[in-house]
């Protein structure tokens, strides 16, 4: 699941080219000096993974909480489920659902921080500009934090949140350094594969709820194997009369 969030991040940034680009191409890079040039990218980078970080920690939070109640394999489930519903149903039918809907306040006082940072160019401007453009509203967000519910604890959260921004960094760099290095009409042609991705995702998810017994795949839940176990070895109790 954590190599799906890695595929996930490097497919997605297709997608973040054209969403976070434009934050990212007027980023105040130095274009003289490369090495101070690459550091800046660093920081920019090194923000948003730990915005992902602690979105996935406080969601990792959640699904922690729902598999104490032994929904583990429930929730791994709903999660894919809700998955295969985003990706099947149209757009124009999830208009009314987009969280920027019922966030505006909130992702209206965001775009106006980036802007003000924007304008900076102290050392922590780079860094703080990749925190903010984290919690700006994004679909491939919503789904990788969908993942980091199903891990189920706020590690597992939060490493998968760290490991789909680490897929992002390669393209992301690259459109930041060159600018114009891929075609709008190859980014169009590319970002047709992600939907099917998140469906093979979200597949994964609802078969390793199911518990099919399939190595990798599908496991049997342990906690089952643990408890019949126990039974068996547990020690004969011999009392005196």
């Amino acid at each position: 699941m954590f190599i799906s969030a890695l595929i996930f991040g490097l497919l997605g940034s297709f997608h973040c080219i054209g969403m976070c680009g434009p934050i990212a191409f007027l980023l105040p890079l130095d274009r003289e000096n490369n090495l101070r040039r690459l550091l800046q990218i660093f920081l920019y980078h090194s923000g948003r993974i730990f915005s992902y970080a602690v979105i996935g920690l406080a969601f990792g939070i959640v699904g922690k909480g729902l598999s104490l109640f032994g929904l583990q394999q429930q929730l791994s489930i709903i999660m894919g489920t809700i998955m295969l519903l985003l990706v099947l149903i149209p757009k124009r039918k999830l208009g009314k659902l987009n969280p920027e809907n019922a966030g505006f306040k909130f992702v209206s006082n965001l775009k106006n921080h980036l802007g003000k940072e924007l304008q900076k160019k102290k050392p922590d401007t780079f860094f703080t500009v990749g925190f903010l453009n984290g919690f700006l509203p994004c679909g491939l967000v919503y789904m990788a934090v969908l993942g980091a519910i199903a891990g189920g604890s706020a590690l597992e959260g939060s490493l998968y949140m760290v490991l789909f921004g680490l897929g992002t960094i390669p393209l992301m760099t690259s459109a930041i350094w060159l600018s114009n290095i891929i075609s709008l009409k190859s980014r169009k042609y590319i970002r047709r594969f992600i939907p099917l991705f998140v469906g093979v995702i979200a597949i994964m998810f609802i078969l390793r709820g199911l518990g099919l017994g399939i190595p990798y795949v599908s496991p049997k839940q342990q906690t089952e194997r643990v408890s019949s176990e126990f039974e068996c070895h547990q020690p004969l109790q011999i009392t005196k009369s």
